[in-house]
């Protein structure tokens, strides 16, 4: 019995030696010229913000991208059931418009709310 697992096992210890190797050979061999420049954080083109006790991070940017998420997932859920709309039937395309609907209250919360207007 554990002929059959020896095979994982050994491509699991393989993997995890070369994932090892990889890291402290890069660290060892790699060029390290660290500079302001490159030690800056990069914020997707916008300009670094530092976070100081008392000023309020602007995360307008990462809410849009969550907003962004939660909608492209209703398209993922909308394909597979378009597939097999015809062996749903009535029952199929009432959860379906529920799915839809509590999303279209959703996203009109959003734009009531002004989730999407760029400041």
């Amino acid at each position: 019995m554990l002929a059959e697992f020896l095979p994982i096992l050994l491509l699991l210890t393989l993997a995890t030696l070369f994932a090892v190797v990889s890291v402290v050979l890069a660290g060892a061999v790699g060029p390290s010229r660290p500079n302001p420049t490159k030690l800056a954080a990069y914020e997707c083109g916008n300009e670094p913000l530092a976070v100081v006790r008392g000023v309020q991070y602007p995360i307008k940017f990462y809410i849009v991208a969550m907003m962004f998420l939660v909608f492209d997932v209703e398209t993922v859920f909308l394909f597979p059931w378009a597939v097999s709309f015809r062996k749903l039937g009535w029952f199929g395309l009432g959860e379906m418009a529920v799915f839809v609907g509590l999303l279209f209250v959703a996203y009109a919360y959003v734009v009531r709310r002004g989730g999407l207007d760029w400041d």
